[in-house]
C-alpha cells in the first residue's frame, strides 16, 4: 500500500481494455477487476475525443491509471472511487 502524505493511495492499474459501449475493463494492483463507464466523464471538453469510438480504443496503462494520445488521463484514485465491480 502506497501513502502520500499519511493518505493511503487506491490501487493503481494494471492492465486496461476497452469494451462496447465506451466500458472500460480495468484490473488494478489489488487484483480487483473493475469497470469504468467513460460515458460519465466524455461530454467534459478535455474528454470529448474519447466519443469517437477509434480514439477510446487506444486507452493504455500510464503510471498506474489509464491515458489517451494527446495527454488525456484520467486521475487513478477517481477511476477506482467510479468503477465498479460486477
Amino acid at each position: 500500500m502506497e501513502l502520500i502524505k499519511g493518505e493511503k493511495l487506491s490501487p493503481r492499474v494494471l492492465e486496461v481494455s476497452p469494451l462496447e459501449n465506451f466500458i472500460l475493463k480495468i484490473k488494478f494492483s489489488n487484483n480487483e477487476i473493475r469497470f469504468f463507464d467513460a460515458k460519465k466523464i466524455y461530454n467534459l471538453p478535455c474528454f470529448q475525443p474519447l466519443k469517437q469510438k477509434e480514439f477510446f480504443d487506444t486507452v493504455h496503462v500510464e503510471m498506474g491509471s489509464v491515458a489517451w494520445v494527446n495527454d488525456i488521463d484520467y486521475c487513478p484514485d477517481t477511476l477506482y472511487a467510479e468503477s465498479y465491480s460486477i
